[in-house]
């Protein structure tokens, strides 16, 4: 996917504005050294069920599955990050996207195996 503008203000508005089903593409998270060695790729789109270590933050350097995305905002939940709130319930902590990377994947999607696969260095 190709930003035609250099001006951080427009493309702030494409992100904001982008339809969904180009929001997928831009859920990608970097993947661990040993994924990327394995698959011979540097980031994949973020799924439920993946597991993933928080590089930023609050919550830094732990690891968890993932339990929910967020296309729209651009966010994954991760199981046990969360916040009190003032009224005492405890509600999910959204991390950003860029902020994780992706330590396991959940390969339980035929397609998603195939695509992978597909860009895997050959040994030879």
């Amino acid at each position: 996917m190709k930003v035609l503008s250099k001006k951080p203000r427009k493309q702030r508005k494409f992100l904001y504005n982008a339809p969904l089903h180009k929001l997928s593409k831009l859920m990608s998270a970097h993947l661990s050294p040993e994924l990327r060695e394995k698959y011979g790729r540097r980031s994949f789109p973020v799924r439920k069920g993946d597991t993933v270590k928080i590089l930023v933050g609050e919550f830094k350097g732990v690891e968890g599955k993932v339990t929910g995305v967020d296309r729209r905002k651009q966010v994954v939940y991760v199981e046990n990050v969360t916040i009190k709130k003032a009224d005492g319930r405890v509600k999910p902590r959204p991390i950003h996207v860029s902020n994780v990377m992706i330590t396991s994947l959940n390969l339980e999607d035929k397609y998603r195996k195939q695509v992978l696969e597909a860009k895997m260095p050959k040994e030879g």
